[in-house]
C-alpha cells in the first residue's frame, strides 16, 4: 500500500477528516493564501460545512465592529442573524434619551411654580420616561395654582396696604364681637398672633375696650360689636357708620341673638348683610362665620350653621372677596363662661380661627 492510500484511508476514519483533509490536500498542491482570504471575505461555503470557526469569526468581527456586538456575532457564526440581537438591545442604550427626558421634565416641574417646586422637580427627576418628567411639570404647575386660595400674594388680591403701614380689621358682630367675659374678647389673641409674626394691624370700629396693652405694645381697642344685636341690626349701620373709616378685612360674627327668634329666614338675612358689606367695600376682604355653640339654643344653631357655608359660596362663585371660617367646629362647652360667651381660652381659640384665615394677607 502506498503512503498516499494509507493517509487517505485513515484521514475518512477520523471526524474532522474534511479539515484535515482540505489542510493537507493544500501542502500537496499547494493552495494560495489569497484563495482563503477571498472565502473569508465572501463567507464562503465554511459555516454551512461547520467549519466556518475562522471565516465565521471573520465575517462576525466585522460585522460586529457595525452593530456593536462582536462577540455575540463571534459565538453565533457571525451570520447576520447573530447581529440582529446586538443592534435591537442597543435600543435602550441609545434610548438613554429617556434620562434625558427625566432631566427636562425636572426643569419644567421645578421651573412651574411655589408650592408644587418640589412634587415637580421629584417627579420629573424620578421619572425614567420624558411623559414622567412632564408629569412632574404639571404637578409643579399645579401646585403653584393650589397656594394661590391661601395667600393674597398668590392670587394678586392684596386687601391690606404696603408693609410698613397697619391692614385695618373691622371685628363686626354681637356681644361676641364685644368681648362680654373677657375684655377685648379674640381680640387681644388676634393681635398677640400678628405681634410674635411681625405682621402689622390695627382694629377699626366706633366701640372700645380691651386692655392698655399686649405684650408692651398698646392695644388698639376699637370694634364694632353690639350686645344683644341681631343680623338686621348689624345690617342698619353698614355701610355708615360701622365702615367707616373704610376696613381692609372684615370679621364677621353674626347670628347668636336670632336664633331666641327662631331660625326662619336668618340666612336670607345674613346674605343681604353680606351682599350690602362687599357692594360698599369691593376692594376688602369679608370673612365671615357661623356662630359658636349657644346650647341652649342648639337645634337652631345647627339648622343656621348648616345654612351658612352656601350663603358664602354663593358669592365667592360670583367672584367676590368673601371667606367662609368655622367657628363652631370643636368648640367645647365648657369654654363658654356663661353659657353663651367664651371664657378666655374660647376666645383665644376664636382668634387662632380667624388668624388662619388672613394671615397670609397680612404685612
Amino acid at each position: 500500500m502506498s503512503e498516499r492510500t494509507w493517509l487517505s484511508r485513515a484521514l475518512s476514519l477520523h471526524p474532522w477528516a474534511p479539515m484535515l483533509g482540505f489542510a493537507f490536500l493544500c501542502l500537496d498542491l499547494g493552495c494560495s493564501s489569497d484563495e482563503t482570504t477571498q472565502n473569508a471575505a465572501t463567507g464562503g461555503t465554511a459555516p454551512s460545512s461547520g467549519g466556518g470557526g475562522t471565516t465565521g469569526g471573520t465575517k462576525a468581527s466585522t460585522g460586529g465592529s457595525n452593530t456593536g456586538g462582536t462577540l455575540t456575532g463571534g459565538t453565533t457564526g457571525g451570520t447576520p442573524t447573530g447581529g440582529a440581537p446586538v443592534a435591537t438591545g442597543g435600543v435602550p442604550s441609545t434610548g438613554g434619551t429617556a434620562t434625558t427626558g427625566g432631566v427636562a421634565g425636572s426643569a419644567s416641574g421645578g421651573s412651574a411654580g411655589s408650592g408644587g417646586k418640589a412634587a415637580g422637580g421629584t417627579a420629573g427627576a424620578g421619572g425614567s420616561a420624558g411623559s414622567a418628567g412632564a408629569a412632574g411639570a404639571s404637578a409643579g404647575a399645579g401646585g403653584a395654582s393650589g397656594s394661590g386660595g391661601s395667600g393674597g400674594g398668590s392670587t394678586g388680591f392684596d386687601p391690606c396696604p404696603a408693609k410698613g403701614e397697619p391692614c385695618k380689621i373691622l371685628p363686626l358682630g354681637d356681644s361676641i364681637t364685644d368681648g362680654i367675659g373677657f375684655s377685648g374678647g379674640y381680640r387681644v389673641e388676634l393681635f398677640r398672633k400678628a405681634l410674635t409674626d411681625m405682621k402689622t394691624i390695627t382694629f377699626v370700629g366706633g366701640s372700645m375696650n380691651g386692655p392698655a396693652k399686649v405684650d408692651n405694645v398698646t392695644f388698639p381697642k376699637s370694634h364694632e360689636g353690639h350686645s344683644g344685636w341681631t343680623i338686621s341690626q348689624i345690617d342698619g349701620i353698614v355701610p355708615a357708620p360701622a365702615l367707616d373709616p373704610t376696613p381692609d378685612i372684615v370679621l364677621l360674627h353674626i347670628g347668636t341673638n336670632d336664633m331666641r327668634g327662631g331660625v326662619n329666614g336668618a340666612a336670607d338675612r345674613l346674605g343681604a348683610l353680606i351682599d350690602q358689606i362687599i357692594t360698599d367695600l369691593p376692594d376688602a376682604l369679608l370673612v365671615v362665620s357661623n356662630i359658636i355653640p349657644y346650647p341652649s339654643q342648639s337645634s337652631q344653631v345647627t339648622t343656621y350653621n348648616m345654612a351658612v357655608p352656601g350663603v358664602v359660596q354663593m358669592r365667592i362663585t360670583a367672584g367676590k372677596h368673601v371667606l367662609y371660617v368655622d367657628q363652631f367646629k370643636d368648640f367645647p362647652n365648657n369654654q363658654l363662661g356663661d353659657g353663651v360667651h367664651p371664657n378666655e381660652a374660647g376666645y383665644a381659640r376664636m382668634a387662632g380661627v380667624w388668624y388662619t384665615a388672613i394671615k397670609d394677607y397680612l404685612r
